[in-house]
C-alpha cells in the first residue's frame, strides 16, 4: 500500500522554526556540550519558546496536534545539527505518547499542557538491566496499598533522566498474569524514594543524559496509573514505540544528512593530485550512495509518519514504523562511516564534527528496539500477510502447499 505524503502548513512552519533554532543554538554549541556531557538548556529554552514541544500534543491540551509527520520534520532538522539534541527533543514525545494514547481525560488535562509549553520535560522508563529487547520481562514492581502505588526496583538507560520532570514508568502490577502483567505509572521528579543514580558515560549523544532511575518504595497516588486501569501497560508501550519509531528514524535521516553535507563540502575543498577529491570517481561513488540512501530513508520515514497520522495504530503501521526505523538507522551508520572515510585522517580526529556524527550514529540502531528486533517485527507481519496472497498459490509446488500454517507465526 502506497502512502500519500501531505505536509500541512503547520508542519512546514515548525520545520522552518526547527531549522532556525538548529542553526542558531544547536550546531554552534554541539561540540562544547558533547565534550562536557552537558544538556543544552539554551537550545531547549529556544525550542519551548518557538512552540516546538506543542508539535506532538493534541490541540485540546495546549498543543498544535500537528502529528507524527510534523514531529519527524522537527526531529530531523534538530538532529542534522546535533544528533544528541535531536534525541533530547524527541524523547519528550516518547515519554508523552503513553499519556496521549492511553491516559484518562483528567491525566491529559493535568500533564500535557505543561509538556506542550515546555515547562515540564518527560522521560520514558521501560528498559531494565535484564529486560531490554524483551519488554515483557520487566521486574520493577508496583504494589497497590490503599490509594497509593508503591514502586520498587530500578530502570536502566533512562534518556533525559535528571533533566525530566515527569517519568512514564512501566512496572509489574500483577505478577500472576501473562497478558495483564504490566502497567504504566507517572512518577514526578522529587517524589521521595525516586532517585537518579548512575549517569552513563556514553560513546555518543553525550549532551543528553542517560541514567539509572531507582525506585525505593516510591509512593504515588493511584490516580497516576496511566489510563486509570491496571494491566494495559504493555499495550501502551507497544503503541508508544510504533508512534515514536518514525521520530527515531527521522533523527537518523537528520544525522545522515548532516554527515553527508559535511562530507560534500569537504570533498569539494580538499585537494589531492592537484584537484578536489570530489573529482575522483571513488569519492563521487561514495557521495552518490550516501545521498541516495539518505533520500530513500527520508521518504520511508515520511510515509510511515503520514500513515500513522492518517490511520493511527494498526498492524500495517507497526510494520511501516519498524521498516522506517530499521532502514534509516542502518543508513545513518553507513553514511557516517563513509563520511569519516571521505575526511580521511581528519575524520578520525575529534577536532572535527564528523567524528561526533560517527559516534552518535551507533545508538540509533540500538535504542527504541534494536534493528534485529525491527527485522523480526517486519518478518512477523510479512508471514501473516502471506495468508492474504492465496492468488499466488497456483505458482507454489503442490507438495508444499498444505504445509503452510499461518497460526504458527513466530513472535518477536
Amino acid at each position: 500500500m502506497t502512502q500519500n505524503i501531505v505536509f500541512s502548513e503547520k508542519a512546514l512552519e515548525l520545520r522552518a522554526k526547527a531549522r532556525e533554532i538548529a542553526d542558531k543554538y544547536v550546531r554552534p554549541a554541539a561540540a562544547k556540550h558533547d565534550k562536557a556531557q552537558e544538556y543544552n538548556h539554551e537550545a531547549a529554552k529556544a525550542v519551548a519558546e518557538a512552540g516546538l514541544f506543542r508539535t506532538f500534543v493534541p490541540e485540546e491540551y495546549g498543543g498544535y496536534g500537528a502529528g507524527v509527520l510534523a514531529l519527524s520534520c522537527v526531529a530531523e532538522e534538530l538532529a542534522k545539527a546535533d544528533s544528541g539534541f535531536g534525541v533530547a527533543f524527541a524523547v519528550n514525545a516518547l515519554g508523552s505518547f503513553p499519556i496521549i494514547l492511553g491516559g484518562t481525560e483528567e491525566q491529559k488535562k493535568e500533564w500535557l499542557p505543561k509538556i506542550a509549553a515546555g515547562e515540564k520535560f518527560v522521560a520514558f522508563c521501560l528498559s531494565e538491566k535484564f529486560a531490554g529487547s524483551d519488554a515483557s520481562g520487566l521486574s520493577v514492581s508496583a504494589t497497590l496499598e490503599g490509594d497509593e502505588y508503591v514502586i520498587r526496583g530500578e530502570k536502566k538507560w533512562t534518556t533525559n533522566g535528571g533533566v525530566a520532570d515527569y517519568y512514564s514508568v512501566f512496572c509489574v502490577t500483577d505478577s500472576t498474569s501473562k497478558s495483564r502483567r504490566i502497567s504504566a505509572i507517572m512518577v514526578e521528579k522529587g517524589t521521595p524514594g525516586f532517585t537518579v543514580k548512575k549517569v552513563e558515560d556514553k560513546m555518543g549523544i553525550r549532551c543528553v543524559p542517560v541514567v539509572e532511575t531507582h525506585f525505593d518504595g516510591v509512593r504515588v497516588p493511584k490516580s497516576n496509573l496511566i489510563g486509570g486501569r491496571a494491566g494495559v501497560g504493555f499495550k501502551h508501550a507497544m503503541m508508544t514505540l510504533d508512534y515514536a519509531r518514525p521520530g527515531v528514524a527521522a533523527q537518523a535521516v537528520g544525522a545522515s544528512q548532516g554527515a553527508l553535507d559535511l562530507a560534500n563540502v569537504y570533498a569539494n575543498r580538499r585537494k589531492q593530485f592537484g584537484v578536489p577529491i570530489s573529482n575522483h570517481q571513488m569519492v563521487q561513488y561514495m557521495l552518490a550512495n550516501m545521498a541516495m540512501k539518505t533520500e530513500a530513508s527520508r521518504q520511508l520515514v515520511y510515509a510511515a509518519a503520514a500513515a500513522i497520522d492518517e490511520v493511527g495504530p494498526s498492524p500495517a503501521n507497526s510494520k511501516r514504523a519498524a521498516m522506517a526505523k530499521c532502514f534509516a538507522t542502518d543508513v545513518a551508520m553507513e553514511v557516517a562511516t563513509d563520511a569519516v572515510q571521505v575526511f580521511g585522517g581528519y575524520g578520525f580526529m575529534e577536532d572535527y564534527p564528523i567524528a561526533k556524527f560517527f559516534r552518535d550514529a551507533k545508538i540509533l540502531s540500538i535504542y527504541e528496539g534494536t534493528n534485529q528486533i525491527q527485522r523480526m517485527v517486519i518478518a512477523r507481519h510479512l508471514i501473516r500477510e502471506a495468508g492474504e496472497l492465496e492468488h499466488l498459490q497456483e505458482f507454489i509446488p503442490t507438495e508444499v502447499q498444505e504445509s503452510y500454517e499461518p497460526d504458527s507465526v513466530p513472535q518477536a
